[in-house]
């Protein structure tokens, strides 16, 4: 298996009692960093949107917090790192968090921030942001006692949202240009303006994006680099070829196929990070479509278990990168993860006895059913994958077609028109498991048309209740028990397969340093990037 160090955690822990943070924990500082150059990052796909206001499709992210900051940054342990906010405080009820802001701050187009933007961005998030409805479900309203001064109010504690602030999950944006318009049709996320450490210069539509250096930025010196140009390149080959000439510095996300990795990794200055994805926690999952009535029978989808191996993907298709997990939760979320959940050992016997119990004997033709398997069309990983679990269910008569279509199409198919019976799909922990997990199997968040939600219909009232409680719940051991409780039923349900943490690795040019300075990695702001001296 591929060594990389594995990142250090230490469990971030949100007290009953009150909270304080101040300007003097900060990001490392970093050695005489050269001011100037242009650094060129590398997008697999173009983002839709340059802002993550109303959107975070894939690679949205990654664009966004260069101009469009959030109140707080993480670093490599999720802890809060100041940013738009300088200090901050939770009441000892959790029901009250106020932050203090820098002074003096001005958005590109010259206007002062004030706390008025925090908190008319922070109520839309809640209206129109796709995550926002769940992590601000407790917020019933943001005073704004001073212009450097906002509170988010509560009706019920939410232990999660100090870790949601971060520029790419809780954009602040100008409230003066947003205010009384359409906030997901506002032409400002096409070209945003923002307080970061870039400004927008141009949208070359399937080519690249221009940022140049806001020389007015409040954390001076930085930004180091004049230019960032972000690049699209659709083509897998095509990517790498550009990172192994040296056309490209930044390219996150392992952006190429994973079996070209061991020879990228032998070519002089280039480099690998792993840090920088602990605010993304991504895994890959087998979602069942529980309104089809083969997927509604619980031996059905134990037969599925019986049969695909999580180790033949990990270490076949994804190349041995990641690991192999048995329930929902990626293992860089430590305090969360439980690596002792129950398994379903790979059985082709006890599968075919399962599903004749079910009731779909094998036909004359060997075959019990036909259906569809629809796979995320994202990198090598889903259409290889999908293939290996095709040929596995063959086994068991089960005949799978495997469908591909654009992303859009998939979106559409899966969640609004529901036309699948079962998907091989990649979803994001994000940085709590309330955030992130609990999208995926809360029944209240089964809404026909909303994206990347619970896909599979499922609903259990004791895990309801168990998501609902520990979305509240700020004893920090009980919450973690109450989750450990949530994975040990989901495992019995199955209304997914979980299959393994995405091999989520920074190739970089080394003439680029500190580029990767916290859990937000290269979908943080680049304001500490710089080009080393020749």
């Amino acid at each position: 298996m591929p060594a990389f160090p594995a990142p250090t955690r230490r469990n971030f822990l949100l007290a009953s009692v009150a909270l304080t943070v101040a300007s003097v924990t900060r990001l490392p500082a970093f050695a005489a960093p050269v001011r100037g150059g242009t650094a060129t990052l590398l997008l697999s796909a173009e983002p839709p949107v340059l802002t993550t206001i109303a959107n975070t499709a894939f690679n949205s992210v990654y664009v966004s917090p260069k101009v469009i900051e959030g109140l707080l940054t993480y670093d490599f342990e999720l802890n809060p790192q100041p940013l738009l906010a300088k200090e901050w405080s939770v009441s000892p009820d959790g029901l009250a968090y106020t932050f203090h802001l820098r002074d003096s701050v001005k958005w590109h187009d010259g206007q002062a921030f004030t706390s008025a933007d925090v908190a008319f961005s922070i109520k839309t998030l809640k209206e129109v942001h796709p995550r926002g409805r769940n992590t601000f479900l407790n917020l019933v309203d943001v005073e704004t006692p001073d212009p450097l001064t906002a509170i988010l109010k509560l009706s019920k504690p939410a232990p999660y949202l100090i870790t949601a602030l971060a520029s790419s999950e809780a954009p602040i944006v100008p409230r003066h240009i947003y205010e009384g318009t359409k906030v997901a049709e506002n032409p400002a996320n096409l070209a945003p303006i923002g307080t970061g450490p870039f400004k927008f210069k141009e949208w070359v539509r399937g080519s690249h994006l221009v940022y140049e250096r806001n020389p007015e930025y409040w954390d001076q010196p930085r930004p180091y680099l004049d230019q960032l140009i972000v690049r699209f390149i659709p083509d897998a080959a095509a990517r790498s070829i550009a990172i192994e000439t040296g056309e490209i510095d930044l390219a996150p996300s392992t952006p190429v196929p994973l079996s070209d990795l061991e020879r990228l990794k032998e070519v002089p200055g280039i480099a690998f990070e792993q840090r920088g994805y602990q605010y993304a926690n991504g895994v890959s999952r087998i979602e069942f479509n529980l309104e089809r009535p083969f997927f509604k029978d619980i031996r059905v989808r134990q037969a599925f278990a019986h049969v695909i191996d999580r180790k033949v993907i990990l270490n076949t298709i994804n190349y041995g990168y990641g690991a192999a997990i048995p329930g929902p939760i990626n293992p860089n979320l430590a305090k969360w993860y439980d690596g002792d959940l129950k398994t379903y050992p790979i059985d082709l016997a006890a599968a075919e006895k399962l599903l004749d119990e079910a009731g779909y004997p094998r036909g004359s033709d060997g075959v019990r059913i036909r259906i569809n398997l629809d796979y995320v069309p994202s990198g090598e990983t889903y259409p290889r994958g999908s293939e290996y679990i095709r040929q596995a269910l063959a086994k068991v008569g089960v005949d799978a077609t495997v469908r591909s279509q654009d992303f859009a199409t998939y979106t559409k198919r899966i969640y609004t028109d529901r036309d699948f019976d079962f998907a091989f799909e990649g979803m994001s922990n994000l940085f709590d498991p309330t955030v992130g997990v609990q999208r995926l199997y809360w029944s209240k968040n089964f809404k026909p048309g909303v994206p990347f939600s619970n896909g599979s219909a499922y609903s259990n009232p004791k895990v309801d209740a168990l998501l609902e409680a520990a979305a509240i719940e700020v004893d920090a051991k009980k919450r973690v028990d109450q989750w450990r409780e949530i994975q040990q039923i989901l495992v019995e349900d199955l209304p997914a397969i979980d299959i393994a943490s995405q091999p989520e690795l920074t190739i970089y040019n080394k003439r680029i340093a500190d580029h990767t300075v916290g859990g937000e990695g290269v979908s943080g702001s680049l304001a500490y990037a710089y080009v080393v001296a020749a």
